[in-house]
């Protein structure tokens, strides 16, 4: 079951977070760190109810944020889309735990669905460049790579951004 986020979630959802960039840092992928997600941006996203849980049997196995508002970094990327009526995908995420199961499939079609639904133009999101599983698993749903940023908190490597027109 996908549902918004609940400020009772946050604990669950933060050790799921820290869980999860261990397993990547493992793996030698640097994408996230003890500065992200922090807790209070997963609070944040609570507040704005732009966070959503993927959930089995009250335990949360995945996680991602949908809103339409375009993070300042993405401002110089020549998007497809050259409207404003687009949603963007953050912190997808899913415990280690479940990697290989499917759930991010699902998180990422439930976000297509709502897009979708509520006549948004594109997705749009950036994943690392040092993660090409991530990278695989959007032009496997037909995103298309267009440009890079930069987290400095994060890393010093780009994060590459895409998109997906409807």
């Amino acid at each position: 079951m996908i549902r918004k986020a609940e400020f009772k979630d946050l604990q669950e959802i933060k050790l799921l977070t820290e869980a999860s960039a261990r397993a990547m840092i493992q793996k030698g992928i640097y994408q996230w760190n003890e500065h992200y997600p922090s807790l209070q941006k997963l609070e944040r996203d609570i507040q704005l109810q732009e966070l959503y849980v993927l959930a089995k049997e009250d335990k949360i196995l995945g996680i991602i944020v949908i809103t339409p508002t375009k993070d300042e970094e993405y401002i110089p990327i020549d998007w497809l889309s050259k409207t404003e009526n687009n949603l963007y995908i953050h912190r997808l995420a899913t415990h280690p735990e479940y990697w290989g199961k499917g759930y991010a499939q699902k998180l990422m079609d439930f976000a297509e669905e709502v897009a979708r639904e509520n006549n948004y133009e594109s997705v749009r999101l950036d994943t690392f460049s040092q993660n090409s599983r991530n990278q695989q698993f959007y032009e496997k749903r037909g995103y298309r790579r267009l440009g890079d940023i930069y987290f400095p908190k994060q890393s010093e490597h780009p994060f590459y951004c895409y998109e997906l027109l409807f």
